[in-house]
């Protein structure tokens, strides 16, 4: 019952299994100068319909060099980190500018790094003037050399920023300056880990390929569902980006083996369950796959577009599935098979190379806490506590008395009143329950918020053939534009896993008032530099979609339904587990089936849910943290606020305070906050909601 951003450039997350994720509600990368363009290097034949000689095209791109592995590159990006900034602005005197110079320069570097993420571009159908030129028919480069582009990238602009003196600039510029800097601290990754990939909403993840994101998922989600396919110029673009299938996954393979060499192996669970989507992806005849069938549909709404040019260009469309798609996935799923036997047996990233140092780093940037892991483990045992008592009561009041909370969690669970059929009939009713319980929560909005966004929500399954290793709802954000709505996608593969009552809390999660709400009043804000419109900070995003929930209550939307609240409850119960199983696995060493034990007994969550949460925590190490950790701060935050205010605070006020600046690290929304408390004291009372 868990969701997220999409993590395909994502992402937002959120991922309830939250993305992206990405804000994947989620994501980027940057930089144009090394960038590898990962398509056919005669690409204006890839762009005329009818080429007979595409085939060999593609055999020819098959055969060509292989991407660099990256060996010969001395400097590795992996050295970013704080202490290195500070060593750069002792060796260099600080930059003298105005509000207006640093903001060219801050500009001036989001370009830079935009150029080395064409699907972030296309995620967010960014203009070309902001993304470093054309996209739409690149792919981002994912080899070794790649991986170290983007990364000095992200740290010589973080560099760049921190020399600028602060002095004499308009606070929101400083802020500005200090935002966009953590944003490419955290694009930077972890020092000296030479492993993973830099995700566009995760950041520094330590494996290239997992069951629940990389590439070979997140590419085709993006095309499928985000690309924009208006014009015959777009379905160019598209092609191209199907032709550079077979290059850009010479480069994933790249990475994945250069990785091996240096110890860094994923656990084996999580390759064997790596290997179902690619495989699945490749099942069917190019005609019936997702990328030909999406592209099939657009094209048919493009206008003045021929009944044979559409006839030509669909043609194109299988011919780059047969010779690059296809084969890049068998290469990919060659190697996964080949690095079976040297899987590791545990779960947790401290088996990686330096992986204590690689989930500290994790810890620091998606749980955005200064605590430990031990801090952390305590806290989330603690809460565990609290919700189990609250939730004990509701079920005695039910008349389930008997067994621990997660017995009866899973005897309320497997109840049949309160399960959808399994048919495909059920499925639409899931959906059409989900649009009204939207309807229901926008009509009360106005009460609680005095910014409502503009943009447009559409609920949508998650296409079949990347069930498996999905989460179980998550949420991607709008174009910027507002012209592409925000999607609310839920996983339908197991419908037992959606009793009627766990629909309500993932919905607030999701939706609104959680991730739609927040991500699209973020990008939404006109006056935020672009990089602030994108910013994937997890702990802010998460936290809000958590407290979301918890506002939900407080509004009313569970008054006379207490199964709807347990199962409130229940989500929130859930994020507290994952502060203990995160910290347990990849700090405590914790196994993978004691990891799940501990969660199937204390949350009732069937295990079919319960299982690929803990895959997917194995595969994303400190993910887990933001959310539970971003919502005790924004609730301590609003305590605080109403501690001092008294009866002058406005809960439609505290929400613009909080939203109103985009996703900020939670070290700036309290200082946000405090100031906000200091001005309202000074100022004259204006009452409000409390």
């Amino acid at each position: 019952m868990q969701g997220c951003i999409d993590s395909a450039p994502h992402e937002a997350v959120s991922c309830r299994t939250d993305r992206i994720g990405a804000t994947n509600h989620h994501k980027k990368q940057h930089e144009d100068r090394i960038m590898t363009i990962v398509s056919l290097p005669s690409l204006p034949l890839v762009r005329t319909p009818g080429l007979s000689a595409l085939a060999l095209i593609f055999a020819l791109v098959a055969c060509g060099p292989a991407p660099d592995d990256g060996k010969a590159d001395a400097h590795r990006a992996s050295d970013a980190n704080t202490a290195l900034a500070e060593e750069a602005k002792q060796a260099k005197p600080p930059l003298l500018l105005d509000d207006a110079g640093a903001r060219t320069v801050l500009d001036e570097e989001t370009r830079a790094f935009l150029a080395t993420q064409p699907l972030l571009a296309s995620f967010n159908d960014l203009p070309e003037e902001d993304a470093g030129g054309p996209y739409n028919d690149r792919l981002t480069d994912y080899s070794p050399a790649g991986f170290d582009h983007v990364r000095a990238v992200a740290r010589t602009a973080a560099d760049h920023l921190s020399r600028i003196s602060r002095a004499g600039l308009k606070p929101k510029t400083r802020v500005d300056l200090d935002v966009v800097e953590q944003v490419f601290r955290y694009y930077a990754g972890a020092p000296a880990i030479e492993y993973g990939l830099i995700d566009s909403y995760f950041g520094h993840v330590p494996y290239v390929v997992s069951q629940i994101s990389g590439p070979h998922l997140d590419i085709p989600k993006l095309m499928q569902t985000q690309q924009r396919l208006k014009s015959e110029e777009d379905v160019r673009d598209y092609i191209a980006r199907l032709a550079g299938f077979r290059n850009a996954f010479a480069g994933i393979i790249a990475k994945i083996e250069a990785d091996a060499a240096i110890g860094a192996v994923p656990p084996r669970i999580l390759i064997e369950r790596s290997l179902k989507p690619v495989a699945n992806f490749i099942a069917e005849p190019p005609k019936r796959n997702p990328l030909y069938l999406a592209l099939a549909r657009k094209i048919t709404t493009i206008p003045g577009l021929s009944a044979d040019r559409r006839a030509a260009w669909l043609h194109e469309a299988e011919d780059a599935l047969s010779y690059a798609v296809y084969p890049a996935y068998a290469d990919l799923k060659a190697v996964l098979v080949s690095l079976l036997p040297r899987g590791r047996a545990q779960a947790g990233v401290w088996a990686q190379p330096d992986g204590e140092r690689f989930y500290a780093h994790s810890v620091r940037m998606l749980g955005d806490t200064t605590l430990s892991p031990d801090e952390i483990h305590d806290i989330g045992l603690k809460e565990v506590d609290r919700i189990s008592k609250e939730m004990d009561a509701i079920l005695r009041s039910l008349g389930y008395r008997e067994g621990s909370v997660g017995e009866r969690m899973v005897k309320l669970g497997e109840d049949p009143r309160y399960l959808f059929p399994d048919t495909d009939r059920g499925r639409e009713e899931i959906l059409d329950y989900l649009r009204t319980l939207v309807k229901e929560v926008n009509a009360r909005v106005p009460g609680w918020f005095a910014t409502i966004p503009p943009q447009k929500l559409e609920i949508r399954r998650i296409p079949k053939f990347s069930e498996a290793g999905e989460a179980g709802g998550f949420y991607t954000n709008p174009s910027i534009d507002g012209k592409r709505p925000g999607i609310y996608w839920i996983n339908l593969r197991d419908m037992k896993a959606w009793p009627k009552w766990s629909l309500k809390t993932l919905t607030y999660h999701e939706a609104v008032p959680g991730h739609h709400f927040q991500i699209s009043i973020q990008m939404n804000a006109g006056d935020l530099p672009l990089m602030r419109k994108l910013a994937p900070f997890n702990a802010f995003t998460e936290g809000w979609a958590l407290y979301a929930e918890r506002l939900a209550a407080e509004m009313g939307l569970y008054k006379d339904d207490p199964l709807g609240n347990l199962g409130r409850l229940q989500d929130e119960l859930f994020r507290a587990v994952r502060l203990v199983v995160d910290t347990g696995m990849h700090a405590k060493r914790w196994s993978r089936e004691k990891a799940i034990d501990y969660m199937y007994s204390v949350t009732g969550s069937d295990q079919s849910e319960v299982v690929p949460e803990i895959e997917r925590y194995m595969a994303w190490p400190g993910q887990a943290l933001g959310y539970k950790l971003g919502q005790l701060k924004i609730l301590e935050l609003r305590e605080e606020a109403r501690r001092e205010l008294g009866d002058s605070f406005d809960i439609k006020e505290f929400h613009d305070v909080v939203l109103g600046d985009g996703a900020v690290p939670m070290a700036v929304l309290e200082a946000k906050v405090k100031a906000w408390i200091a001005q309202r004291k000074a100022g004259p009372a204006s009452g409000g909601n409390g």
